[in-house]
């Protein structure tokens, strides 16, 4: 599955000058846990987290000793840009879902922000991720039975889903089972496609 398949869009996003209550409240009412920061061009310069605008507003950010720019000592943070997170790993929308799931995996970040040429154009979170494995093997198969009805040389196949392993069966050649199995996978929640033996004539 591609990222753009999942990725949320448009992308909520927060100015480096925001004060930490404004992106608290924001992070907040949109119910997210991670934002991209963005300068005033609206080029992203940054992400920031809960876990970041929680420690700039209840004590020193841990992390700001490992930056050249940290704030006097006994200063607490005002801005985003003082406690956002400036290095941030993207990937691009064509991109393979697993490459998101290295990157949190890798860097332990909880968000990862799309780019197209260098343009914010949607970011993917854990929670996006659960909602996908969320999805019961009845919802995903009534998705891959409608894509697959989408399309003349694939609208006489049927589906069995198991644990997000998609059977395909029903007549045809191989080349519409082809089409049949890349239809099925661009269906949320479709872990793998397979043909049962003998069951496609």
């Amino acid at each position: 599955m591609l990222v753009r398949e999942i990725m949320t869009t448009p992308v909520v996003t927060v100015r480096r000058t925001a004060t930490i209550k404004q992106a608290v409240r924001l992070l907040y009412e949109q119910n997210i846990t991670a934002a991209p920061v963005v300068d005033e061009s609206g080029r992203m310069v940054g992400i920031v987290s809960e876990m970041d605008l929680l420690c700039g507003e209840f004590g020193s950010n841990p992390r700001a000793f490992l930056r050249p720019e940290a704030l006097p000592t006994g200063r607490t943070p005002a801005l985003v840009e003082e406690v956002m997170t400036p290095r941030v790993g993207t990937v691009g929308e064509d991109a393979d879902l697993m490459d998101v799931v290295e990157l949190m995996v890798t860097t332990g970040v909880k968000s990862v922000p799309v780019v197209r040429d260098g343009e914010l154009v949607g970011i993917v979170s854990r929670r996006d991720l659960m909602g996908l494995l969320a999805h019961g093997d009845e919802r995903v198969r009534d998705d891959v039975l409608e894509a697959l009805r989408d399309c003349a040389e694939t609208a006489s196949f049927s589906a069995a889903v198991r644990d997000g392993v998609v059977e395909l069966y029903g007549p045809g050649d191989e080349r519409s089972a082809r089409i049949a199995e890349m239809v099925a996978r661009t269906v949320p929640g479709v872990a793998d496609v397979v043909f049962p033996e003998g069951l496609v004539s």
